[in-house]
């Protein structure tokens, strides 16, 4: 075991969480830093199952990257020492590869779109069961808007903007294929080192919504933001399949049943949010958003579509996803 989890695991025993709590359950739930929504949304889920458990069921939060960065989440709630955690869809495609369905670019036509696909339990239930052999369930998704480029000095108006420079992305191979197909040099790293990385000039830039201009702070170092919209992945509520085990059947139905809940809270707030992301980018920190013809990107990472049809799950899912836009 690495000794990051040894670490943690000591740290959850000396706040003495490791063991039985006083309630039936307490879920110990991680996560690193958030736009306010979706912090607003886990607390919404952990006030939602205290009642309808009517307190046999609590949570404790480990917020803020307490206990590392997402990937390293993910592994506590394999090795045991975690009961929960929130992570980007695009980091899952390490442990189920067909997470990384919603990695691939221009997937999703708008928010609707996006909305009414997650919301269709029929395309997204296989898909938070199929890391259960890696010892992880999804349990609900929560917005995490669309992603688009933001760099430090050269603007991106075209694809041949983005040619050699060094963009962060997710720890995900198709986010890394995306950037390679669309002339720019890939680097994967968690989402705190990226401030830094842009600062020293390891990055030339990113790829995120627009709460990394503002929650992460990104707009001190990278002034330019150009909307090509080229994906909208989702964040994933994650439980432990052994924590799921060892619930009773009415708390499971009860944390299933508040983690759904949870989403439509989030739903409400998150594009107001937005909007005073992208106005406090502008008028404190002086970011300039540009919007470029995204048909250039489209037609760019075509090539992307065609290799999928190799993957007979992946295709599947990417098939669903599109014929939902279709049918509305």
């Amino acid at each position: 075991m690495k000794t990051k989890l040894f670490t943690t695991a000591l740290t959850l025993i000396s706040l003495g969480l490791a063991s039985a709590s006083a309630y039936a359950e307490n879920l110990r739930f991680g996560y690193a830093s958030n736009a306010t929504p979706t912090v607003e949304a886990m607390k919404k889920f952990a006030e939602l199952v205290d009642q309808k458990t009517k307190g046999d069921v609590t949570v404790t939060f480990f917020p803020d990257s307490q206990l590392g960065g997402e990937r390293e989440m993910v592994e506590l709630l394999q090795a045991g020492l975690l009961d929960m955690t929130k992570v980007s869809g695009g980091l899952m495609e390490s442990f189920a590869p067909v997470y990384g369905v919603f990695s691939m670019p221009y997937l999703f036509n708008s928010q609707e779109h996006f909305y009414n696909v997650m919301d269709n339990s029929k395309i997204t239930t296989p898909i938070y069961e199929s890391s259960k052999g890696e010892g992880i369930l999804g349990l609900t998704y929560y917005d995490s808007g669309a992603r688009s480029f933001y760099t430090s000095e050269k603007i991106i108006r075209n694809v041949d903007d983005l040619k050699g420079l060094k963009i962060r992305v997710m720890q995900s191979p198709t986010s890394i294929k995306m950037v390679k197909m669309l002339g720019g040099s890939p680097i994967a790293m968690g989402q705190a080192d990226v401030y830094s990385s842009i600062q020293q000039g390891v990055l030339d830039g990113a790829e995120n919504n627009e709460f990394a201009l503002t929650i992460a702070r990104h707009a001190e170092v990278a002034k330019h933001y150009s909307y090509d919209v080229h994906s909208r992945v989702p964040d994933i509520v994650l439980i432990s399949k052994a924590t799921m085990d060892r619930l009773t059947p009415d708390q499971r139905t009860a944390v299933e049943e508040a983690a759904k809940e949870s989403t439509e809270f989030q739903k409400k707030a998150w594009t107001k949010a937005v909007n005073d992301a992208k106005t406090m980018s502008e008028e404190k920190f002086g970011v300039t958003f540009y919007y470029p013809d995204v048909s250039e990107f489209q037609a760019a990472v075509q090539p992307m579509y065609e290799e999928l049809k190799s993957d007979p799950e992946k295709y599947k899912v990417y098939q669903a996803i599109r014929q939902q836009a279709e049918s509305k």
